[in-house]
């Protein structure tokens, strides 16, 4: 829901739960960020767990072009220089973005995420596929963005 702000129309973080959470960033009025940012300045971000530790970095971000909404952050990691990389789809909802930190957090273990399903470069998952993307939202505990219902976390 818009909310003014001294003539300006702002949304609330809150109203926004299908999204990635945002933290920090309130200082910071230059430019257009964290709120609404182009998905090329979110690339190569570091991912992070909630104790800090190092979960790779964000390869890609994933577009429902149908329902014009991001999907998922697909997760980069291990390998050397590119090479031996195994990635993840991460539901979007699943993230939160540290605006003062400049990174994602994904509230997940290291040995969870390597449990996690994961893809190589070269053989991607049909994304479009249901059962696919039920199981990838029910692994990460949210529920599908299709369904327009809030965290289940």
């Amino acid at each position: 829901m818009p909310q003014s702000n001294q003539g300006k129309s702002t949304y609330s973080r809150a109203d926004t739960p299908a999204g990635a959470r945002i933290i920090g960033g309130e200082d910071d009025t230059s430019g257009p960020g964290p709120e609404i940012m182009a998905a090329d300045t979110l690339q190569g971000d570091k991912v992070v767990n909630a104790r800090g530790e190092d979960l790779g970095s964000l390869e890609d971000i994933m577009i429902d072009v149908q329902r014009g909404t991001v999907a998922y952050a697909v997760l980069s990691c291990g390998g050397f220089l590119g090479l031996g990389d195994k990635l993840f789809a991460v539901p979007w909802s699943a993230m939160t973005l540290d605006a003062d930190r400049h990174c994602f957090v994904l509230d997940v273990e290291k040995k969870e995420l390597e449990g996690a399903p994961g893809f190589d470069k070269d053989h991607w998952p049909s994304m479009g596929n249901a059962e696919w993307a039920r199981s990838v939202h029910e692994y990460y505990g949210v529920e599908p963005y299709w369904s327009g219902a809030a965290r289940l976390m």
